[in-house]
C-alpha cells in the first residue's frame, strides 16, 4: 500500500484529478511524437547536418535504447523517491533535452541529446502511470487509463502528419521546439496539481542489473547497426555482439541471486507470461519499425515531400484510434489470445501485400497493405496492458507492468536495430546483384546509405547505376526484408495463441512458484 503526503492543491478533488490526468495524458502524447517526428525528419536532417549511415541511424535508436533500458530503474525511482518528483524531473529533462536538439549544431550532439531525451521520456512515463494509478480507482481508473492509450494513439496517427507539416513550413528543428512546448506544459499542470505519493516499502535499486542490462542492450544495438559497414565476421561486430552475450549472461546471474532483482526471472517459466511478453515485442516487428522505414522509402526512393509522406503514414496507424476499443468490447465474448492471433496474421498478411507494390507504383497501391496492418496490430494493441497483469497475482502487477513496458520499449528498439541491419545487408547483396559492375567494395559502401533512403548519396558512390537501378535494387531488399517480417509476424501469432491458451489459470501458478521461493 502506498503512502500520499497531504495534497498540495486546494481546488476540488475532481478538478485537481482531472488536471493530472491531462498532465500524464500529454507526456504520453510526447512519447510516440517523439519517436514518429525524427523518422520523418531524417532525409532533412541528413541534408543539413550529414551523418554517417551509422550515426544517422542512431537519431532513432538512440532515443528507443535509452527508453527501453532505464524504464524498470525509473520505475523503482519513482517508488523510492516519490512520483512526483521523479515526474516533474522526467519532463524537465525531456523538454530541455527538446529545446538543445533544435539547436544541435552537428549529428553527434543530436545522437546524444536523443538519449538524454528517451531517459527523460522514461522517467515520465514510469512515474506518471504509477501516480495515476494513484489518483484513479474502478472504472474511473480504466477510463483514465483508455484515455493513455488513446494519447498514444493519436501520437502514432498523426505524428507524422505534424512533422511533416512543420518540416515543409518551418523546417525539421520545429519538430524538438514543439514537443519541448508540450512537455512543458505537462510538467507546470502535474506541478501544480500531482500529489506526491511512494511505495514505502520499496528498497534501493538494483544498479549491477540496471547497468548490466543496459550494457548488454546498448552493446547489442551498436553492434547490429555497424554489422552492415564492417562486416559480420569483422572484429569490431563479434567484439560488440560477444560483449552484449557477456553482459547479458552477468545479468541473469546477478537477477538470479539479487534479494530483490529488477527482474524475476522465475516469471519467464510460466508460458502465459513468457506469451504477453511475446506480445509485448511482436508489434515491433510488423508496425513500429515501418514507422521509421516507410518514411525514409516514401521521401528519399519515392520522391515524395515530408508532408506527403506524413500523410501516408495515417493509413498505417489511424486505426489505432478506433480498433483498440473494439477489441477491448470483442474481448469479453472472444478469447483474448484468439483476436491477439488473428490481428498479427492479418498484419503478416498485409506486410505480405506490401511486399508486391515496388518503388515508383502509383501511391494508392500502398493505402490497402498499409490499412490492413495498421487494422491487424490495432487488434492486440488494445489488449496487451491489461493481458500483461492479469497472468500474475495482483500484489506482483507493478513488477509485471513494468517488464512488460521494458520488453515493449526495449523490443522496439532491439527490432528497429535488427531489421536496419538486415535491409542494409540485403541492399549491399542487391547492389552486387545488378549487374553493372557494382564492386563488392562499393556495394558495402553505398548499401547503408540507400538502406536509410539516401538515394542521391548513393548515387553519387556509384556513378555507373542511375537512379531507377539504384530505386530497383532498393525494391528488392525492401521486399526481402518483408518477406522476413511477415514470417515473424506469423510465428509470433501461433507461439502467442499457444501460450495465451489458458491465460486465467496462470495466476495460480505463479503464486504457487512465489510461494516455493520465498519458502525455500
Amino acid at each position: 500500500m502506498d503512502t500520499n503526503l497531504p495534497a498540495q492543491a486546494p481546488e476540488p478533488a475532481a478538478a485537481r484529478r482531472t488536471l493530472v490526468l491531462a498532465a500524464v495524458s500529454l507526456a504520453a502524447l510526447c512519447m510516440p511524437l517523439s519517436f514518429t517526428g525524427p523518422a520523418i525528419a531524417i532525409p532533412a536532417i541528413a541534408a543539413d547536418l550529414h551523418g554517417t549511415p551509422l550515426a544517422l541511424a542512431w537519431i532513432t535508436n538512440a532515443f528507443m535504447l535509452s527508453f527501453g533500458g532505464c524504464l524498470m530503474v525509473a520505475g523503482a525511482l519513482a517508488d523510492r523517491y516519490g512520483r512526483k518528483r521523479v515526474f516533474l524531473l522526467g519532463m524537465g529533462v525531456f523538454s530541455a533535452a527538446a529545446l538543445a536538439l533544435s539547436a544541435a549544431p552537428g549529428i553527434v550532439w543530436l545522437d546524444v541529446l536523443r538519449a538524454v531525451q528517451g531517459l527523460g521520456c522514461a522517467m515520465a512515463l514510469s512515474s506518471g502511470l504509477a501516480a495515476l494509478a494513484q489518483e484513479f480507482d474502478g472504472p474511473a481508473r480504466a477510463r483514465a487509463f483508455s484515455l493513455i492509450g488513446t494519447a498514444f494513439g493519436v501520437g502514432l496517427a498523426f505524428g507524422p502528419f505534424l512533422a511533416g507539416t512543420l518540416i515543409t513550413h518551418t523546417g525539421w528543428r520545429a519538430i524538438f521546439i514543439a514537443t519541448a512546448a508540450a512537455g512543458l506544459a505537462a510538467l507546470l499542470a502535474a506541478a501544480h496539481a500531482m500529489r506526491e505519493t511512494r511505495d514505502p516499502q520499496a528498497q534501493g535499486v538494483d544498479w549491477p542489473g540496471a547497468l548490466t542490462f543496459t550494457g548488454a542492450l546498448s552493446l547489442f544495438t551498436y553492434g547490429l547497426l555497424q554489422a552492415p559497414d564492417s562486416g559480420w565476421g569483422s572484429a569490431a561486430s563479434l567484439g560488440l555482439l560477444g560483449g552484449a552475450a557477456l553482459l547479458l549472461a552477468a545479468f541473469i546471474r546477478v537477477e538470479r541471486r539479487a534479494a530483490r532483482p529488477m527482474l524475476d526471472l522465475t516469471l519467464f517459466r510460466l508460458p502465459a507470461f513468457a506469451g504477453v511478453q511475446l506480445l509485448a515485442a511482436a508489434p515491433a516487428f510488423s508496425f513500429v519499425v515501418l514507422l521509421v522505414l516507410l518514411p525514409a522509402r516514401f521521401i528519399g526512393i519515392e520522391g515524395y515531400s515530408a508532408l506527403e509522406a506524413g500523410r501516408m503514414m495515417i493509413a498505417l496507424s489511424a486505426p489505432m484510434l478506433v480498433l483498440p476499443v473494439l477489441a477491448g468490447m470483442a474481448a469479453q465474448r472472444i478469447a483474448a489470445a484468439h483476436i491477439c492471433a488473428t490481428g498479427l496474421l492479418l498484419a503478416a498478411g498485409g506486410l505480405l501485400w506490401l511486399s508486391t507494390c515496388a518503388p515508383g507504383q502509383s501511391p494508392y497501391t500502398l493505402l490497402g497493405p498499409l490499412l490492413l496492418i495498421g487494422c491487424g496490430i490495432s487488434l492486440p494493441w488494445g489488449l496487451m496492458d491489461g493481458l500483461a497483469i492479469s497472468v500474475v497475482p495482483v500484489e506482483r502487477a507493478g513488477m509485471a507492468a513494468g517488464i512488460f513496458n521494458t520488453t515493449r520499449v526495449a523490443g522496439e528498439g532491439l527490432a528497429l536495430a535488427i531489421v536496419s541491419a538486415l535491409l542494409g545487408t540485403f541492399t549491399v547483396a542487391a547492389l552486387g546483384g545488378t549487374g553493372i559492375g557494382i564492386g563488392a567494395e562499393q556495394a558495402a559502401h553505398a548499401g547503408p546509405f540507400l538502406a536509410l533512403g539516401e538515394l542521391r548519396h548513393a548515387a553519387t558512390l556509384l556513378p555507373q547505376a542511375g537512379a531507377g537501378e539504384l530505386a530497383q535494387a532498393y525494391g528488392a531488399a525492401f521486399r526481402h526484408l518483408l518477406y522476413v517480417l511477415a514470417s515473424i509476424t506469423t510465428a509470433s501469432a501461433l507461439l502467442i495463441l499457444t501460450f495465451l491458451r489458458h491465460p486465467a489459470g496462470a495466476t495460480e501458478h505463479i503464486a504457487t512458484a512465489s510461494a516455493s521461493k520465498t519458502t525455500n
